[in-house]
């Protein structure tokens, strides 16, 4: 069995549905963005923060995938945002076809921002286009500033790199230049922001730079249609 020839068939087949999914995307002039990051960066603390943070400014949507149970997606029910869980049921990510499915139950035409929280995992999800239009890898200052090397598919593919935890700077071996320097060094091109979600601190850069990428995307939807 040739198992890189079936591994090109499977992503070929995932980058198919993604480009559909992008098209639909811009079409209904919704900014989409896949949230990545390993277990316990924050990034759900993050999400519910985002949320309560813009208010009634952006309409904001969630897909929330997880290995199993539904804990997460009713911590963002909670906050009044639509939301749809997908259960991978021991799958490491998710797959462009699974975003599909679960858009049957949102009303785009209701969103303007739709957030993709992945599966936590820093390997697997890197290499699955979901019809996003940026990656956002997030990583807390308790995991190590080494993370951009030691997967550096991840840095490479994300457009923005969120460091969380950063009120527990004081208190952890981590160095935010370093870390930096590592991923700035596979991806050049990477935007950062430094967030402290828990006690909700750091956030404007973060929900400024989702109001710029909904209005581009708004921008991109009026061109189309002229």
């Amino acid at each position: 069995m040739d198992i890189v020839h079936v591994e090109r068939k499977i992503l070929q087949k995932n980058d198919d549905i993604a480009a559909g999914l992008r098209k639909r995307f811009t079409d209904s002039g919704v900014f989409v963005v896949n949230l990545l990051s390993s277990p316990g960066s924050g990034k759900t603390t993050l999400l519910e923060r985002t949320i309560a943070s813009v208010g009634g400014r952006l309409r904001m949507a969630v897909v929330e995938g997880d290995v199993q149970t539904d804990r997460d997606a009713r911590r963002i029910a909670s906050t009044g945002a639509p939301v749809v869980q997908i259960i991978t049921n021991g799958a490491c990510h998710l797959e462009a076809r699974l975003v599909d499915d679960a858009l049957e139950s949102l009303d785009l035409d209701s969103c303007d921002v739709l957030v993709i929280e992945n599966v936590g995992n820093l390997v697997c999800p890197a290499s699955f286009d979901l019809g996003e239009h940026h990656k956002v890898v997030v990583v807390s200052t308790t995991e190590g500033e080494d993370k951009p090397l030691k997967y550096p598919k991840m840095f490479h593919v994300a457009d923005v790199c969120i460091i969380n935890k950063m009120d527990l700077l004081p208190h952890v071996d981590f160095s935010v230049e370093r870390f930096r320097k590592y991923a700035t060094e596979i991806n050049p091109g990477l935007t950062f922001f430094e967030t402290a979600a828990q006690p909700g601190n750091g956030l404007d850069g973060w929900l400024a730079w989702l109001r710029s990428g909904h209005q581009r995307c708004v921008q991109a939807t009026a061109a189309r249609a002229r």
